[in-house]
Formats: structure tokens, sequence, C-alpha cells
């Protein structure tokens, strides 16, 4: 299979952190790894083994040591800061576990502010889509974000990533500070929001009731991503 028939290809990438490789022995080595258009996938591993390096090198925000990593053919390795900071803008939705909310504006004004970088004026079909989100994730749209509980502000969070209908989320550990009630129906929204907009899913995680749910679980084990049943990471398809 080639990279241009798969949303995510990741070849011989290895990402340092906490210091160099060869000093720390801290890092992580994706040999190859695909992901199909659509699939929704949880890499899983224990707090520090590199979760949020990986998804972090995934979105562009973090250059690994070597490698090379695709998105629907595009080679994000190889693009300028610019060029990665625009692409990211067009395709790619970030949920961030700290939710990095604005408490001044509401739950809307949140969620429009994408729009708002690009541009002053937010238009009338996008405000449409946005109030149809936040009516899907029952949430409040006039309310400020300091009245809203922690699983509405993880709503509120998901929502926004998902407003410019990116075709690639990333979400960095989604239900880690909810409780199990909370965690599964904001896990619930987020993999229905997906399948709607046939986004495609990689969420890093330690919520096995989370990563149970998804098309596939990958763990980052002693440095390396391995699949399902512990081999290197391979290939995920979507679910039908």
């Amino acid at each position: 299979m080639s990279c241009s028939a798969v949303a995510l290809c990741v070849r011989d990438v290895a990402v340092a952190f906490g210091g160099r490789r060869g000093a720390s022995g801290r890092g992580i080595d994706v040999a190859a790894w695909d992901v199909a258009a659509g699939a929704q996938v949880a890499v899983c591993g224990p707090s520090g083994s590199g979760k949020t390096t990986l998804l972090d090198t995934l979105a562009g925000l973090r250059a690994p040591n070597r490698g090379r990593v695709w998105w629907d053919g595009d080679e994000i390795t190889a693009m300028s800061q610019p060029q990665l900071d625009r692409w990211r803008r067009a395709r790619v939705g970030l949920v961030f576990q700290q939710f990095h909310l604005f408490p001044g504006l509401s739950a809307l004004e949140n969620v429009l502010l994408p729009f708002r970088f690009r541009g002053f004026t937010v238009p009338a079909e996008a405000r449409r889509r946005v109030r149809d989100l936040l009516a899907t994730a029952a949430l409040p749209e006039g309310r400020r974000v300091t009245e809203l509980s922690r699983g509405e502000m993880q709503r509120v969070a998901l929502v926004r990533a998902l407003a410019t209908a990116p075709p690639v989320v990333l979400a960095d550990e989604p239900t880690a500070s909810l409780d199990r009630d909370t965690a599964a129906h904001v896990g619930s929204i987020m993999r229905a929001m997906c399948r709607e907009a046939r986004a495609t899913l990689v969420v890093a995680t330690h919520d096995p009731a989370l990563a149970a749910t998804l098309d596939a679980t990958f763990h980052i084990a002693e440095g390396t991503l391995r699949g399902p049943a512990g081999e290197p990471a391979a290939r995920t398809r979507a679910a039908a």
C-alpha cells in the first residue's frame, strides 16, 4: 500500500524527548504505520511514555529526529514552518487535555475563534454549522465557559476542533480529567461527530474504556509503537 492510499503514513520515524535518545534512552520509534481515512485509533501507554510527543509529531508541532510523515499524501515533514501552519489550520482539529478555552467568552464564541483567526466575519453557513454541533453536544451556546462543568468544557473543546470540518482530528487525553460516566459520554460524542464528518481520529489516552470503543489500539512499549497483537505498528482500516 502506497502512502497516497491512506490518510496517515509514517515511515522510519524516531522522536527523542527528555534529552538525546542515546543519552537518556527516552524516545519513540515507529518503523511503519498506516491509518486509513476515517479510522479511529487509540495510542496508549503509561504517563511519560511519549503519547503526547507522538501526537505533536503527527500534528507537525514537533519535528522528528528522523523519518517522514504524510497526511492524505502530503508530506508534512518536508514542509516549512509557514507551510505547516497553513496545513494545520486547514486540515487538523486539535483537542487538548487542558481545553485551552477563553474564560471570558461563551461556548459559541470559543468555538467560532478558528473562523475569526481566518477573518473578522464568520460566514452564516459556518455559524449555522457551529450551532448545530453545539446542539448535538447538548451545550448551551450563550453561557460563558467558566459556568460550565468540566465535561461541558471538554465538549466545547471538541466542537471547536470539529467546527471547520477538518479531515484529521488529534485528541490528547480527552477524558483524563473526567469521571467515568462523563468520560463515556464525551467519548461517544467525539466518535459520533468524527464518523459524521468522516474525519480520521487519533487519540492519545490511558483510558482503556475509551480505547476499547475505537477501531484499533496501539501501545507505546519500550519506546516502540506496537499494534493490537504486540507487533510493531502496521495498518489500520476504518470500521465498517
